[in-house]
């Protein structure tokens, strides 16, 4: 196959789940990709990436065609439009810059070549998209994936990448054309045979089923400290906060979507993993690389800081909240844990500097 045969992929985040995704479209060789990294770029782009994955086995050094560190501008670049741009970072949008602001230079508003893949968590993250840029399909990837990067660079993939790719409903443009665009991509990332990849026509249900975990466990674990095996043997804690907070999800999904889920959800998501494997939910990752006291208090060895990642929990917990409360679904176990997310992102803002404390005057 040539080059002319090959579709341009732009991948923004090449993190964990982001690298996985490039190595997945390259190496079936229908795909030519540009990914964007931070803070591993010299890393990746001095010796490229090293995988120990379940699926590709051990890979060294590995690139893909093009690394860099900024996102193209391609009118200043007098580049041609992407043909897909996949978003694999984090979506923040209570923090700038948003994903909008982010991909803005490798896509004009009047876009109409380009398809954008959100291989992110939560709800209603087309929205924006839609209103930005109406012309443009977008699609929905939802990963079922276990991956993590130690170190600059060290993908270590553990637990086998499933992806399911739709269209999400675009009321600006045919819908047969969003769901080829979905079709192509699944051909694409499938080719090289080493991942599951599913084209899904119900992206709804494809997210309302993935928030029981991620609006429950991922906030759950991260406020109490308790990776997702301890939560299920700490006193109370399945009886009173993850169960009642599924249930929830479970009511605002019909009430708010008309989305049906399986009458066993709740304890195939509780056991999805063993408990044995004690595994961190993404937020608990991102709050774990601070240290805590006993007493709560954020602490490096032995000085009070204020630092900490910020956590994705408006797309993750404050959008079905809200969808299912104006849908009249009573959700008193996702409130309390929205707030409380939504006061350690306040944290985590003081931390970083970008709120102003009133100090106490001499």
């Amino acid at each position: 196959m040539t080059n002319v045969d090959k579709k341009t992929v732009l991948v923004i985040g090449g993190g964990a789940v982001g690298a996985i995704a490039a190595l997945n479209l390259e190496s079936g060789g229908f795909a030519d990709v540009t990914i964007v990294l931070r803070s591993n770029y010299q890393v990746v782009n001095e010796r490229g990436y090293n995988f120990e994955s379940c699926d590709h086995g051990s890979v060294k050094s590995w690139r893909p065609s093009i690394d860099r560190n900024t996102i193209p501008n391609i009118i200043e670049e007098g580049s041609k439009s992407y043909d897909y741009i996949l978003l694999a970072t984090k979506n923040v949008p209570d923090v700038s810059p948003t994903v909008i602001d982010l991909i803005a230079p490798a896509l004009p508003k009047d876009n109409t070549h380009t398809t954008i893949v959100l291989l992110q968590n939560g709800l209603n993250i087309e929205k924006p998209f839609l209103a930005s840029h109406p012309r443009t399909p977008v699609l929905s990837g939802v990963s079922l994936i276990g991956s993590a990067e130690p170190s600059p660079g060290h993908i270590v993939h553990d637990e086998p990448d499933k992806l399911f790719i739709g269209a999400f409903d675009n009321p600006n443009i045919n819908a047969s054309i969003a769901q080829d665009r979905a079709k192509e991509f699944v051909k694409i990332y499938s080719a090289g045979g080493k991942t599951q990849c599913t084209y899904s026509p119900n992206v709804l249900h494809d997210r309302w089923k993935k928030l029981v975990y991620n609006a429950c466990l991922n906030p759950i674990c991260a406020i109490t400290g308790l990776d997702t095996g301890r939560i299920r043997l700490a006193d109370g804690a399945l009886y009173g906060l993850v169960r009642p907070a599924m249930r929830e999800i479970i009511a605002a999904a019909k009430a708010a979507a008309g989305v049906e889920l399986a009458e066993d959800i709740v304890e195939w998501t509780i056991e999805m993993d063993p408990l044995e494997s004690y595994l961190k939910p993404s937020m608990q990752q991102d709050l774990d690389k601070v240290c805590f006291s006993a007493i709560g208090i954020v602490i490096d060895c032995g000085e009070v800081v204020m630092r900490g990642n910020f956590i994705e929990f408006e797309n993750l917990l404050g959008e079905p909240l809200r969808e299912g409360k104006k849908a009249g679904v009573q959700m008193p176990t996702l409130e309390v844990l929205y707030q409380l997310a939504k006061a350690i992102q306040w944290r985590n803002k003081e931390g970083k500097g970008m709120v102003e404390v009133p100090r106490k005057s001499a």
